[in-house]
């Protein structure tokens, strides 16, 4: 890693640890002085396996006290909902092919992009519609051996009154479900290990995803850009950086991703807010996020769940599924103000 990359990230991390470190300040002080923490029975497979489970009794409809604690929270797209009846779990009907997973051993939570089916049939859409693909981006918490949390985005396809042609939609992108489906399955990269001795700290991890954050909002090209040469981005299952028109030659090129932060997403985003990093997976070098991207002048903002792939220091590999939601939107875990803030939250 080269030294000027080393020290931004250096201070970066340590920005990000002395955020968790408050953060972690109430749980910390309610352990016995000198008792180490538990070491965690519940490994990637295992957390993995959580969301197969958890995503298969949506679909079902059953909520399986086996699985839930009696007390489970739940939101969907920033709203709180009763849990099993509302949401996805009132209208899921299947579980799509797209899994990625992002399992935090350390804080027993795991974050997850991909697809579910879901039939959505009432008077509103008019005529039965099939089973639809629907994006998703997942947070669960577990405790005690069930599932005590659920945080998830549900990117659906525009769907107009009545069953009538959709017109004049605002989402610039194609039905998220069937775009991120038609990915097949997660790069290659996402699986593979970083070798252990060069495996980046929690901080470090963190500290380099909100370099991402921080290099586009308010953005003027001159940022630091953590990017490798061949980083790629794919946004609602679109790699957007294939055909992207640069301001510079007035044509449409395969960018990169710095590139990009030089020359065409200046000043965009107003303020990337409430950026709560709720998985990070230190083996294979990913950080996952949910966060808000607001569009000021145009009342408008992204609710996303967003990972980075990273190593020595570099992202190489960004996915994000995102839908948008009224102006200044909450997640509906945050404080007021950890919801305006633009600091790093290490969630765990």
């Amino acid at each position: 890693m080269k030294k000027p990359v080393r020290r931004a990230i250096a201070a970066l991390a340590l920005a990000a640890s002395s955020l968790a470190t408050s953060t972690l300040a109430t749980s910390a002080s309610a352990q016995v002085a000198g008792v180490p923490e538990p070491v965690q029975t519940c490994q990637r497979a295992c957390l993995e396996g959580f969301v197969n489970r958890y995503l298969a009794a949506m679909a079902a409809h059953k909520v399986d006290p086996d699985l839930f604690a009696t007390n489970v929270r739940f939101t969907e797209n920033g709203i709180e909902l009763p849990f099993g009846s509302e949401g996805l779990w009132a209208t899921a009907s299947g579980v799509g092919q797209y899994k990625l997973y992002v399992p935090d051993i350390e804080t027993q939570q795991v974050a997850f992009l991909g697809t579910v089916k879901e039939t959505a049939s009432s008077s509103a859409t008019g005529a039965a519609r099939p089973p639809e693909l629907v994006g998703l981006a997942l947070r669960l918490r577990i405790e005690g051996g069930k599932i005590t949390e659920v945080e998830q985005i549900a990117a659906r396809p525009d769907r107009a009154i009545g069953g009538a042609a959709v017109t004049g939609s605002s989402n610039p992108f194609p039905a998220t479900g069937e775009a991120v489906e038609k990915m097949g399955a997660p790069a290659p990269i996402f699986s593979q290990a970083i070798p252990e001795k060069e495996r980046m700290s929690r901080a470090e991890l963190i500290a380099v995803g909100n370099a991402y954050f921080e290099g586009l909002q308010r953005n003027d090209g001159k940022g630091y850009y953590p990017f490798t040469d061949d980083c790629i981005r794919f946004e609602n299952g679109m790699d957007v950086l294939a055909n992207y028109p640069n301001p510079e030659t007035g044509k449409r090129e395969r960018m990169s991703c710095k590139k990009q932060f030089e020359v065409a997403l200046k000043g965009t985003v107003t303020g990337i807010r409430d950026r709560r990093f709720v998985a990070v997976d230190r083996e294979r070098g990913i950080a996952f996020a949910f966060g808000f991207f607001d569009h000021r002048p145009i009342n408008w903002t992204w609710q996303l769940g967003e990972l980075f792939k990273i190593e020595k220091g570099q992202i190489s590999r960004i996915e994000a599924i995102f839908i948008r939601g009224p102006y200044g939107i909450n997640s509906g875990w945050s404080t007021y103000e950890q919801g305006r803030s633009e600091e790093i939250q290490d969630v765990r």
